[in-house]
C-alpha cells in the first residue's frame, strides 16, 4: 500500500481528513517523487550490471556456494541465485516507489526464513547477499539518492535478521 493509500485509508477509517502531519508527509512524499523515479530508472536500468557486481561479490565472500556442493554449483542453481536477486532488487524499486516499506515487509520479509530454510539455503548467506546487491546498487547512484534507497535494503537485511 503506497504512503498515499495508507493516509487516505487510515483517516477514512476514523472517519476523518488527514491531519496536518499526514498532509506534511504526503507534501514531502509529492515533492521527492521525480527523484524516485529517477532512482528507480536507474536501477532498471542497471539491473544486469547490478545483479553481475551482486553475484561476483557474493562468491568472492562464500566461494563454496559455487563448489561441488553448494548451493549455487552449476548454471541452474546459479540462474535462481540470480533470479533472486532480480527479485530483490524489483521488491526494492516497489518500495521506493511507494513511500514505504509495508509492500517489502508483507512480499519479501515475511516468510522469507522459513522458505529459505525450507529449500537449505543458509539465511546467512541471503543476508550477505542481499547486502552485496545493495552495495552494487549504490554504485551507480549519487550520495542524494543512495541516502533515498538505502534504508529499503536495509530493512530487508534487518527483516532476515530477525
Amino acid at each position: 500500500m503506497s504512503i498515499v493509500t495508507k493516509i487516505i485509508t487510515d483517516a477514512d477509517n476514523e472517519l476523518r481528513y488527514p491531519n496536518i502531519g499526514e498532509l506534511n508527509t504526503l507534501q514531502s512524499y509529492f515533492s521527492s517523487l521525480n527523484e524516485r523515479v529517477v532512482i528507480v530508472s536507474i536501477l532498471r536500468d542497471k539491473q544486469q550490471e547490478i545483479i553481475k557486481l551482486a553475484s561476483k561479490a557474493i562468491f568472492q565472500i562464500h566461494p563454496e556456494y559455487i563448489a561441488p556442493g553448494g548451493n549455487a554449483e552449476g548454471v541452474r542453481k546459479r540462474s535462481l541465485c540470480l533470479r533472486d536477486y532480480g527479485w530483490y532488487l524489483r521488491l526494492v524499486t516497489y518500495g521506493i516507489l511507494s513511500g514505504e516499506k509495508e509492500s517489502i515487509e508483507q512480499v519479501g520479509v515475511v516468510g522469507v526464513k522459513e522458505m529459505y530454510n525450507s529449500l537449505g539455503v543458509p539465511i546467512l548467506g541471503m543476508i550477505d547477499a542481499i547486502d552485496c546487491l545493495k552495495k552494487a546498487s549504490l554504485e551507480f547512484l549519487s550520495n542524494d539518492q543512495v541516502n533515498v534507497v538505502t534504508p529499503y535494503f536495509d530493512f530487508i537485511i534487518q527483516g532476515m535478521s530477525n
